[in-house]
């Protein structure tokens, strides 16, 4: 019987690592720019919408940044206290970010509401041409962050969705100054700011959700372990595969680990080796732990029995 442990990274890996870096740094220092501008224009224009559109881009300066130090602190190597390093603070950074966006729109909902009860004068000139800039500000955003993984890589998809909710934002700001100055509609600044927050709960909970189950080592969506174990078993000799887990550390990073019970007359490594291409050809797991026991032996567990 033996065991094997495999783990390998390749050049794909760390281009899409450096891309990522980038791209939030870049987005970061643009959007806490505008920041500013926003607030200030908020502020004097007497806008909800700019406002509420202002607090979230303060989440997405928030969240850019907490992106940013999350990728630069897992790139720190493992330790003996610490044998995966912190690539796991990936996934919690990304699950604040989705937090955050939930409650910011709960203090959208609050804004909005008093708003309903005592609508106030808005000056839709100044609010229309600072939403107009913010959602340029907010497209070269989320073009910057479209070179990241955003796809694969939680961390990222949760900035960028920090940031396409706050491009929502500023199209409702836009289409609210519109109504505000051709219709004299003040309501509509409010009802705006209503419908981004739901927009932007939405992502939050998608977040949320996708982060928990991960933390929760759950088996990652790509993968159906039914597949894998045929696959396994697919090899000369090997007569049961048990005792599989997967889950990932990071939304990028599966690890795998199982059991294979394999005939006398197979050969170990030549198994292992078989067992260990198949899961990185096949199934793009590049971290994985693989026990082979003799069939007639059993598995080598304290409790006579493995899971």
């Amino acid at each position: 019987m033996g065991h094997h442990h495999g783990h390998s990274h390749g050049h794909g890996h760390s281009h899409s690592h450096t891309n990522n870096k980038k791209a939030l740094l870049w987005s970061f220092i643009l959007i806490a720019s505008f920041m500013v501008v926003e607030v200030i224009g908020g502020l004097l224009t007497n806008s909800l919408a700019l406002l509420s559109d202002a607090g979230h881009m303060l989440s997405d300066a928030a969240a850019l940044g907490l992106s940013f130090f999350a990728i630069k602190l897992g790139e720190r190597k493992a330790s003996s206290t610490k044998t995966f390093g912190y690539k796991r603070f990936e996934i919690i950074a990304a699950a604040l970010n989705g937090l955050t966006l939930i409650l910011i729109s709960f203090y959208i909902f609050f804004e909005a509401y008093h708003r309903f009860l005592n609508p106030p004068e808005v000056q839709s000139v100044g609010m229309l041409s600072i939403s107009v800039t913010g959602l340029l500000v907010n497209i070269v955003a989320a073009w910057i962050l479209m070179s990241g993984d955003k796809d694969d890589n939680l961390n990222v998809k949760s900035a960028f969705l920090h940031v396409i909710g706050d491009m929502l934002g500023s199209v409702g700001a836009i289409i609210a100054a519109l109504m505000i100055m051709f219709f004299g509609w003040g309501l509509a600044d409010p009802i705006a700011s209503i419908i981004v927050a739901i927009l932007i709960m939405i992502s939050g909970w998608r977040v949320i959700r996708e982060t928990f189950h991960v933390l929760m080592e759950g088996t990652p969506r790509h993968l159906d372990l039914d597949i894998i174990r045929k696959s396994l078993q697919s090899i000369p000799h090997v007569r049961d595969v048990h005792d599989v887990h997967t889950w990932s550390l990071t939304s990028e990073l599966p690890m795998f680990s199982c059991h294979i019970s394999m005939e006398a007359e197979g050969n170990h490594d030549q198994i292992l080796h078989q067992a260990q291409t198949i899961l990185h050809d096949e199934f793009h797991i590049e971290h994985s732990t693989i026990q082979v026991e003799h069939i007639e032996k059993g598995c080598p567990s304290k409790h006579g029995t493995c899971n």
